[in-house]
């Protein structure tokens, strides 16, 4: 947890809007790697391993139609009543596709490269590229017609 914790939770957050629900993801990774208990080749093949869980159960709970219809009252807000309002790059990373978001968090955000990406995720190494291109494209596009 205290190695890979913080990563997991940004690559969480890169999925879904409120903190507490990618907390719960990771813990649910970390809950899974316990009681699971995977054999590992070595420290970076666990390391791929909570990653892949972590997308996957982030992507699980977005589309999960119980964290779409939330209660009024469930509603984050700051102190004073204020609700936070979400960073425009990231509400509009969070808006693209899981496979894209993926590769460009893991990209840009945890500084992994093409290669070692495509180790992580077992995607050939074209993919992932091909996936970066087109999530920078898409990125472009959201954020352009934000401006107008």
């Amino acid at each position: 947890m205290a190695a890979y914790g913080r990563m997991l939770l940004r690559i969480a957050m890169t999925r879904l809007s409120s903190p507490a629900d990618a907390e719960d993801v990771v813990q649910e990774v970390f809950l899974q790697l316990l009681t699971a208990r995977p054999q590992f080749r070595d420290a970076e093949h666990e390391k791929a391993w909570l990653i892949r869980a972590t997308i996957h159960r982030a992507c699980d709970a977005a589309r999960s139609a119980a964290r779409r219809n939330l209660p009024l009252e469930a509603a984050e807000t700051l102190p004073g009543g204020d609700t936070p309002e979400p960073l425009p790059l990231l509400s509009a990373v969070q808006a693209l596709p899981a496979k894209y978001s993926a590769v460009l968090h893991l990209y840009y955000y945890e500084g992994y490269s093409i290669q070692e990406i495509s180790r992580l995720l077992r995607l050939p190494a074209p993919t992932v590229g091909t996936r970066l291109s087109r999530g920078r494209e898409r990125l472009r596009q959201l954020l352009k017609e934000d401006v107008e």
